[in-house]
């Protein structure tokens, strides 16, 4: 059996070629049982996320060509053109590769801990479709077991590699539970929507949105239960903000240094946080002037970002010994359970030669031949159909007169 992985993510391919390849979730079922339909592949996982698409599966080198071909069928794509974007592992690059997945050492932002847990989710759709034998379920178990030891023994996922991220991290240090913290958030392109989840994901609840066009405002509150203003209403919102956060495409200062003095006087200077991921800046300088303001740019945070960079690349390179040992332990498994199905293999062999001779010595009796030389031709062509095939083999044995074989030949003949 040889283990493949097959893929395209964010290294080999453009968004617009990813789009086409992703499996939507209800697709998926049906995907792995025509993909093992039509190529025969023994064992079938489909990981499908944002930035890969990857299938897991064994068989044979044939097949692989197959599964290729299927998975430009299946999304109606030019083989050629797809075939220019996709990665084949095999074996111990395959595992190995499987294993890096799932502990984020293979992601767009290192060391990311959603993955894992859309592996699991590939691996429980395969287990739901009947896709997926003994060997990919040990493969599978022994990578989860090696990404939560990465996880709980390295500091692959601690620290923030993303402005948006370090902001929520800086605020949750300083707050500490954000349950009760009230966030102003100014702006609704990307940078702040990802802020938005990240401070949902530490447990913030009352988030406000400001932005320049209300409706944009509205429509990202929405997805939190936040509230939405507009620009014009900052100065009323900032009284009430503990933490404000801001990344808008505007030229000019949005909160200045006399709006957040008035902010303050009406909060009674209880301290305020301030994170202006914009470039050029939404807050004006000297509002870090101010007592009880405390206020951050993205210089500040990317500095930060750049160590926890640093960080997770050490960790990563902790876990790339993890993922080797993982891999190792895996393909001593297998080899095991290769020889098991040898030896299961050889006696299920034996056991059919005795059925087959013991058949045909029990309808020479049947038809009235002698019985005792019936059972001495079975004996004699039961014991030499039994010991050709070993014989020979062990005749090439000795003839390199190796003292080690010597020795296993001796404890396998009881000699």
């Amino acid at each position: 059996m040889t283990i493949f992985a097959l893929g395209i993510n964010h290294k080999t391919a453009p968004v617009s070629l990813r789009e086409q390849v992703a499996f939507a979730p209800e697709q998926i079922l049906d995907a792995l049982r025509d993909l093992t339909t039509t190529t025969q592949v023994s064992d079938a996982v489909i990981l499908s996320t944002c930035n890969r698409t990857e299938l897991y599966f064994s068989g044979s080198a044939e097949q692989s060509k197959q599964v290729i071909d299927w998975l430009s069928k299946f999304h109606q794509l030019d083989l050629a053109e797809l075939q220019h974007h996709l990665y084949l592992h095999q074996d111990q690059q395959a595992s190995s590769h499987l294993m890096r997945v799932a502990c984020g050492l293979d992601s767009l932002v290192l060391g990311e801990p959603q993955i894992l847990g859309q592996v699991k989710q590939a691996y429980s759709h395969s287990r739901q479709a009947g896709t997926i034998n003994p060997a990919f379920e040990r493969l599978f178990q022994k990578t989860f077991s090696v990404a939560k030891q990465v996880r709980t023994e390295t500091d692959i996922g601690a620290s923030a590699v993303s402005v948006a991220f370090a902001a929520v991290s800086l605020a949750r240090q300083i707050f500490g539970q954000l349950g009760k913290v009230k966030v102003l958030l100014i702006g609704a392109g990307e940078t702040i929507e990802l802020v938005a989840k990240h401070l949902l994901e530490q447990g913030a609840e009352k988030i406000t949105v400001a932005n320049r066009s209300y409706d944009k405002a509205a429509a990202l509150a929405s997805q939190f239960n936040g509230e939405a203003v507009s620009l014009a209403q900052v100065p009323q919102a900032l009284a009430n903000a503990d933490v404000v956060i801001s990344s808008t495409a505007s030229t000019l200062p949005i909160v200045g240094k006399g709006m957040v003095e008035q902010a303050l006087k009406k909060r009674r200077h209880k301290p305020m946080f301030f994170v202006d991921l914009a470039v050029p800046r939404d807050i004006e300088e000297q509002v870090s002037e101010l007592e009880d303001a405390y206020l951050y740019t993205v210089d500040d945070l990317q500095s930060i970002v750049l160590q926890n960079l640093q960080n997770r690349q050490e960790a990563a390179a902790e876990a790339e010994q993890m993922i080797l040992q993982g891999v190792n332990e895996f393909n001593s498994w297998l080899s095991l359970h290769g020889q098991l199905d040898v030896v299961r293999d050889y006696r299920d062999k034996g056991e059919a030669i005795r059925d087959e001779l013991l058949a045909k010595a029990g309808k020479q009796i049947a038809a009235g031949q002698d019985p005792e030389k019936v059972l001495a031709e079975l004996a004699t062509k039961l014991s030499n159909r039994l010991m050709h095939a070993p014989t020979k083999a062990l005749r090439q044995l000795l003839q390199d007169e190796q003292p080690q074989q010597q020795s296993l030949i001796n404890t396998l003949l009881d000699l």
